[in-house]
C-alpha cells in the first residue's frame, strides 16, 4: 500500500516561516513530479509548487519569491519551504506524487491527508 504522510504544518504569525514535508512509502517502483497544493475553505484546490524528478520546478504567482520546493529522492520526500507567510496562505496544504508501483505499469497521482496552516495577521 502506498501511502504519502504530511507534516510541518501549524499556527504562525504573518512574516513567519514553515517547512512542510511529505514522505512516501510502500510499495513504490518510481515517483515522477511530486507537488504541493493547497485549499482554502470555501475555494477550490489550486497548484502552490511543482518539481520533477530531476529537480525542475514550476511555481504559483502567488508564492513566488516567498516559498521553495526541494525534494529528496533517496528519501522518497517533498519538502515546502514556506517564508513571508501571509494570511491568506491559511489553507490545507495537500502533498501530490505522480508514482508507478508495477514495471511497465501505469502512472498515478496519490494525495496525502493534508496539513493544515494557519497564519495570523
Amino acid at each position: 500500500q502506498v501511502q504519502l504522510v504530511e507534516s510541518g504544518g501549524g499556527l504562525v504569525q504573518a512574516g513567519g516561516s514553515l517547512r512542510l514535508s511529505c514522505a512516501a512509502s510502500g510499495s513504490i517502483l518510481s515517483i515522477n513530479v511530486m507537488g504541493w497544493y493547497r485549499q482554502a475553505p470555501g475555494k477550490q484546490r489550486e497548484l502552490v509548487a511543482r518539481i520533477t524528478s530531476g529537480g525542475r520546478t514550476n511555481y504559483a504567482d502567488s508564492v513566488k519569491g516567498r516559498f521553495t520546493i526541494s525534494r529528496d529522492n533517496a528519501k522518497k520526500t517533498v519538502y515546502l519551504q514556506m517564508n513571508s507567510l501571509k494570511p491568506e496562505d491559511t489553507a490545507v496544504y495537500y502533498c501530490e506524487a505522480n508514482m508507478r508501483t508495477v514495471v511497465g505499469g501505469p502512472w498515478h497521482d496519490y494525495w496525502g491527508q493534508g496539513t493544515q496552516v494557519t497564519v495570523s495577521s
